[in-house]
């Protein structure tokens, strides 16, 4: 277990003693020579191990792959050293043959002494080195009469060719076997970072960005089984030493109170509380134990709200489990583990409002929710009315079998749409609740629909996925996890069930945890495979564990309030669009989308939603990945008589670097488009037809074609315009290239999708339509809002992997995006 933090200063003593010259008394030096040893029986032995031994090396050294190798051809040499011969360790490095010792670790033998096990990297241009120095035993002397190089030799039980687990330092039962799949912690010999880097490129192996620097050491983060991880360092001469990254749950969860405090202590030290203007999570949940130390800084006694006042503002521990709390935890600070192993400063970025709407006792009527979601809300923002906040909710009901809007749905699309004050509400998608089947996982997660009201078109809705694979808990040794790192979590509902005229839900996914399974036995959600927050009960316990949906939602929330907290300039249509554009599948999703038909496309994409958003891409640029933001608004239907026709589109004519995209010719580059905008709601069972539409406007893009002049461009897009209104089929706007394409990417109210081609053809494809196809305030005009105007968020981007010419200055450098008003 890592140790508490050292936050207690050293008691300080001021100087003025006498100095004395300090006298060393002779030493009596005891030191256990060589093991006697048959020399020349020894040194053939030894020299028939090494000749095996390197001609294994030879065999991996021709194994290594022309297109992915990188650094100096060698390989590994495990030497087993007799007990207690520490002193021979200092004769198997050697700085001017590059040959480096990378492990030492004591091997058990029975209850006795133990022999030294150390692995040594061999060049291959150094490979006779050890077979020459056990030569020099057998047949030189030194001028005192002893063997020459007996202190090494004579201390080598044997060598052999080493493996993977010869470079694992861990204890042997952490090992990962059976092809499991597991996060490593790989210790980089120091200077090979780059080319350890450029090979798990090229093998398609996933890594953590976060590295930790040492004077002769770097560690990172891998993904990998055994297999992978053997390829890896055939291929590669920078791995020093192998681990299983352990810092899970489990740990701070086995802490007692006095070092729970401890850890609390340090963390209170490095926290820097939001400021008066900052932005707030508002959490609609089971109320919150503000008293918990980790909470304080962020959630004002004000900021507590509840939906009936017999109810009180603290979290409900019984009935609940302290839900809100461990809500906040993970809205406030996301994953607290990092933060509690670490060292920096931890900035809170945006402040905590609670309002309590789940009872003491007993559960809400269902069709009470709608309205106590609305009151909820206004009681927060009769507080602060000024104050920006996303609303996260995690409160679900029953399933929703085929997608169709209920009051508790379109009370969230409600508040979101309200044309006074525009709110990004965040959903959880909802949990399986009758236990995790291993043997039917993922298919059963595809066959269980999003909850209520998690059906919303305006909310953000969030699923879960995971990345904890890691069981390092001894009580659940043998254990493994239900899901792949990278795929859905096991609890995790989608809405691969529904009428495909409704949303894609959910729309993004966040770490929400694993289960493990043994043999068999029921899936259940262990501590190590968890997520850790704070707990309700401080005075008995400072953390918590927390998955799911549940602990997605608290992510993505927190993931909002980062980003209105440094752009608070931006609209909650911008939000919620930044954050499913930032949004990629991992290697495990993509792996299930890649070349499918567009029907299992969609199939994948109701499960996962458009990936795992990431605040970097969802904020930053890089010289080769370059990202446009747009808000604007456009009247999309005018009344004419008793009927409503179509009325305006907008074309946006983008600041694109021409020249560079151009320069970079046929390579082939990314383009990404997300339009986000939300409806109002209009609700009712009515078989949602076209004159019963549920959406009140869908909006639409299409992208100009590299051969188009813009007078064609437009042409095109209102040809689609009046087929809409005509009531005939609408054709595809723009089916070249699109990786999802028009019948899936039109789906809800944000729209998202992916371009691949070459450069100077994307050079060309420079303007971006946006513009109506219909919905009640068309088809209704009698209700008075055939004349309203709607805001949109247009987000684009081009990523250029590999190229190294600068893409972002030329657009930075050019002031607006012109539009034109069609």
């Amino acid at each position: 277990m890592a140790q508490p933090p050292r936050n207690r200063p050293h008691l300080w003593i001021e100087g003025g003693g006498d100095t004395e010259r300090y006298t060393r008394p002779p030493q009596k030096i005891e030191t256990q020579g060589p093991p006697a040893r048959n020399r020349r029986g020894h040194a053939d032995a030894l020299t028939a191990a090494i000749g095996e031994a390197i001609i294994a090396g030879h065999d991996q050294i021709a194994a290594r792959e022309d297109n992915i190798a990188e650094g100096i051809p060698g390989f590994y040499l495990e030497m087993q050293i007799s007990p207690n011969q520490w002193e021979a360790l200092k004769s198997l490095g050697n700085r001017k043959q590059h040959i480096e010792v990378v492990t030492v670790k004591p091997m058990p033998e029975g209850a006795g002494e133990q022999v030294i096990e150390a692995t040594v990297f061999i060049p291959e241009t150094a490979e006779a080195y050890f077979r020459d120095k056990v030569t020099a035993y057998r047949n030189e002397d030194t001028r005192n009469g002893n063997p020459k190089n007996q202190t090494l030799v004579a201390s080598l039980d044997t060598v052999r060719i080493a493996s993977v687990q010869s470079l694992f330092t861990d204890p042997p039962e952490l090992y990962p076997a059976n092809r499991q799949v597991v996060w490593w912690e790989v210790w980089l010999r120091k200077g090979t970072w780059d080319r350890f880097v450029r090979v798990v490129g090229r093998l398609n192996v996933q890594r953590k960005d976060h590295t930790i620097s040492f004077r002769e050491r770097e560690v990172t983060l891998v993904l990998a089984n055994e297999e992978t991880m053997s390829r890896i360092v055939r291929n590669c001469d920078a791995v020093a030493e192998l681990r299983i990254a352990k810092d899970t749950p489990a740990l701070f969860m086995q802490l007692g109170p006095a070092e729970a405090v401890n850890w609390t202590d340090d963390i209170l030290h490095r926290i820097a509380a939001p400021g008066g203007d900052s932005p707030s999570v508002c959490l609609l949940d089971s109320g919150v134990t503000q008293a918990h130390p980790l909470i304080q800084p962020a959630l004002d006694l004000l900021d507590m709200h509840t939906y009936d006042p017999a109810w009180g503002t603290g979290d409900t521990v019984p009935q609940w489990m302290g839900h809100g709390t461990a809500m906040s935890g993970l809205a406030l600070y996301g994953d607290l583990q990092p933060h509690i192993v670490g060292t920096a400063l931890v900035a809170l970025s945006h402040k905590l409002e609670s309002v309590k709407i789940l009872p003491p006792a007993g559960q809400n009527d269902p069709d009470l929710y709608g309205d106590i979601t609305r009151q909820a809300v206004a009681s927060a923002e009769i507080q602060a009315p000024d104050r920006q906040r996303v609303v996260c909710m995690a409160v679900t009901s029953a399933p929703v079998p085929s997608g169709h809007p209920s009051s508790w749905s379109a009370a969230v699309d409600e508040l979101c749409f309200d044309e006074d004050n525009r709110r990004l509400v965040i959903l959880a998608a909802g949990n399986i609740r009758d236990g995790i089947d291993p043997a039917v996982y993922p298919n059963r997660n595809d066959v269980m629909p999003v909850e209520d009201p998690a059906q919303s078109w305006n909310a953000l809705t969030v699923g879960a996925f995971t990345e904890k694979v890691n069981v390092i808990d001894p009580a659940y040794a043998g254990w493994e996890p239900v899901a792949p790192s990278g795929e859905i979590s096991p609890a995790s509902r989608t809405s691969n069930g529904w009428q495909r005229q409704w949303p894609v839900k959910p729309d993004v996914v966040f770490e929400g945890g694993n289960y493990a399974t043994d043999a068999g036995a029921p899936a259940e959600p262990i501590d190590d495979l968890q997520l850790l927050t704070t707990h309700s009960r401080p005075n008995i316990r400072m953390f918590d564990v927390m998955g799911d949906t549940s602990a997605a939602t608290a992510l993505a929330a927190n993931l909002a309030g980062r980003i209105m907290a440094a752009r608070p300039e931006l609209r909650p249509e911008t939000v919620r669009g930044l954050i499913v554009h930032s949004a990629e599948w991992t290697p495990a999703m993509f792996a299930q989308i890649e070349g499918q038909s567009k029907t299992q496309m969609e199939a994948m994409l109701r499960r996962y939603g458009y990936g795992v958003p990431d605040f970097g891409r969802a904020l930053m640029s890089a010289m080769n990945d370059l990202t446009l933001m747009v808000e604007d608004e456009l009247t999309p239907f005018e009344k004419s008589g008793s009927n409503a026709k179509t009325r305006d589109m907008k074309v946006h004519r983008l600041p694109w670097p021409t020249d560079a995209l151009t320069e970079l010719g046929e390579m082939e580059v990314q383009f990404r488009l997300t339009l986000s905008y939300f409806i109002e709601p209009n609700p009712g069972e009515r078989g949602w037809s076209r004159r019963h539409r549920y959406a009140s406007h869908n909006l639409r893009f299409a992208v100009k074609h590299a051969t188009e002049s813009l007078a064609e461009f437009r042409r095109r897009i209102n040809k689609v315009a009046r087929e809409e209104e005509e009531g005939l089929p609408v054709g595809p706007v723009a089916a070249d290239k699109w990786l999802l394409g028009p019948k899936i990417q039109t789906r809800g109210s944000i729209h998202s999708d992916w371009w691949s081609g070459s450069a100077a053809d994307l050079a060309e494809r420079d303007a971006i339509g946006i513009f109506p196809v219909g919905g009640w305030w068309k088809e209704k005009p009698y209700l008075g809002r055939a004349d309203t105007a709607t805001r949109y968020s247009l987000i684009v981007s081009i990523k250029a992997p590999g190229a190294v010419t600068d893409i972002y200055t030329p657009v930075a450098n050019q002031i607006a995006v012109p539009v034109v008003v069609g």
